[in-house]
């Protein structure tokens, strides 16, 4: 079961209350969250993982240390482990996150993420305005451009990287674990969407948002890593600099917010038009009601899973 949406719809609860209804256990699929001492800005919230005096087994948080580097090779990696060791065990996998690149690409038909970088070529190709780069990519066959994202010169790039790599003969590591999805969206519309990211965001202050920045600091992680695992860090090291005030830095991090879970939802519906199904459910009932509803239409070899399962 896959379980996705916006930042701050919810998501953790409503895997965690499924995985201990259907006797599974929860993967994350956030870029961020694999990261030690980086809870507060990553917006880990690790006591939902209890429910009930009962502790849900979750899997990929907390697994590298802070100012490490991690991508969707790696992700993918990490959850072919994951997925293997809880299928063992004869229990459900529910992987839950909003990094949608993460869970498409355990989605997608090939795997694309294992072509390397060339970084020579990437050279030559950002001195490339997005037209040109367009107009490079209709030169390689359909077949090793039809996936592509054209959507910013990045993407573009790395389609055109992809293909030459094909067309070179390379070719992509099969070792996807096969298992058949059901992937539940949760949606939420966009004033109900920036009032939950408002008051989270009032949270995260509260609970030492700065502080937990101060501290990687002083740990030895550098301002510019810090500044590429996303946004809250890197408003908080421009604060920390003094470049910023308080003001300003709750004012840029809500709006940087509100703008990233529109991108999101772009992105899940691009999904969508690559063929995913996502069944989407509105994030604004209570996650037990949720709960009922999702398991209600679940196929029935979903429940089988739980059934076997049950002492």
């Amino acid at each position: 079961m896959i379980i996705l949406g916006p930042t701050a719809s919810g998501k953790t609860r409503l895997a965690v209350q499924l995985a201990a209804t259907l006797r599974g256990e929860v993967i994350s699929a956030d870029s961020r969250q694999v990261f030690r001492g980086m809870d507060i800005g990553t917006g880990k919230d690790l006591a939902e993982y209890k429910l009930e005096g009962q502790s849900i087994p979750h899997h990929l948080i907390d697994i590298r240390a802070a100012g490490e580097k991690y991508d969707v090779d790696s992700f993918k990696k990490d959850f072919n482990a994951a997925f293997r060791m809880i299928k063992e065990k004869g229990v459900l996998p529910v992987l839950c996150g909003g990094t949608g690149m993460y869970i498409h690409s355990l989605l997608q038909s090939h795997s694309y993420t294992s072509v390397p970088v060339d970084a020579e070529l990437r050279a030559r190709l950002l001195l490339k305005d997005k037209a040109e780069l367009e107009e490079m990519l209709t030169q390689y066959p359909k077949e090793f451009t039809e996936h592509a994202d054209r959507s910013t010169v990045k993407r573009l790039i790395r389609a055109i990287e992809i293909a030459a790599y094909l067309q070179a003969g390379g070719e992509l590591t099969q070792d996807q674990q096969e298992f058949t999805p059901y992937v539940v969206g949760l949606d939420l519309d966009v004033t109900s969407r920036r009032s939950r990211i408002a008051k989270r965001l009032d949270a995260r202050f509260a609970s030492g948002l700065i502080e937990e920045v101060q501290q990687l600091l002083s740990n030895g992680v550098s301002a510019e890593i810090l500044t590429f695992y996303g946004l809250e860090y890197k408003m908080v090291v421009s604060y920390l600099k003094q470049d910023i005030s308080l003001t300003e830095l709750r004012e840029r991090l809500y709006n940087g917010i509100c703008q990233y879970a529109k991108r999101q939802m772009t992105f899940f519906r691009k999904m969508e038009k690559d063929g995913v199904k996502i069944h989407w459910y509105q994030a604004d009932n209570p996650s037990s009601e949720l709960t009922k509803k999702i398991i209600n239409n679940l196929p029935a070899s979903f429940i089988s899973i739980a059934n076997a399962t049950k002492p």
